[in-house]
């Protein structure tokens, strides 16, 4: 009986599944609409009070996501106000909803993926992403990819679609 050769693992293709680039961290939210006056505005005194008073202990470990839910116009220093007191306490945090702060962490993983020894790469990103907006990460992982790659695909090795090849130079 003849032995079954992976020949995709033997070949050159380079294999990206976007679950490398998943964070780790649990991304929570902080919903500002708490902390309104009437559900209508913000008070300085009382949110300076809810800054200095709040158990910023409990997101420890945490990416924290900061908006507002409400139909209410939040001044952006009571933004800064939350990322530095959570900054203060070593807690990653970004201004906006749970999404952005995933696309945000998912484009720093991008940027931090290592590509300096691949020269003339074929990559194949995989499509089946258990992330959310695959489309923003995969073209983010495209950009990155493009100064090192001979070519790049999408999808599966036995079922692919070129996605982009460089010229050859005359």
């Amino acid at each position: 009986m003849d032995e079954i050769i992976n020949k995709v693992k033997n070949s050159s293709l380079i294999q990206i599944d976007l679950a490398e680039f998943k964070p780790k961290q649990e991304i929570i939210e902080l919903d500002l609409k708490e902390q309104l006056w009437q559900g209508l505005a913000l008070k300085e005194k009382d949110f300076r009070q809810y800054i200095s008073e709040n158990n910023w202990g409990e997101f420890e470990g945490k990416v924290v996501a900061v908006h507002c839910s409400a139909d209410a116009i939040i001044p952006t220093w009571a933004y800064m106000l939350v990322v530095s007191k959570l900054a203060e306490n070593n807690i990653l945090a970004f201004t906006g909803k749970k999404s952005f702060a995933m696309q945000e962490l998912i484009k720093k993983a991008i940027d931090e993926y290592k590509v300096q020894d691949i020269e003339n790469g074929k990559f194949i990103i995989k499509g089946c992403a258990d992330i959310p907006d695959p489309a923003y990460a995969m073209s983010e992982l495209t950009k990155k990819l493009i100064p090192v790659a001979s070519s790049i695909m999408y999808g599966e090795p036995c079922s692919t679609v070129p996605v982009y090849k460089r010229k050859k130079v005359r």
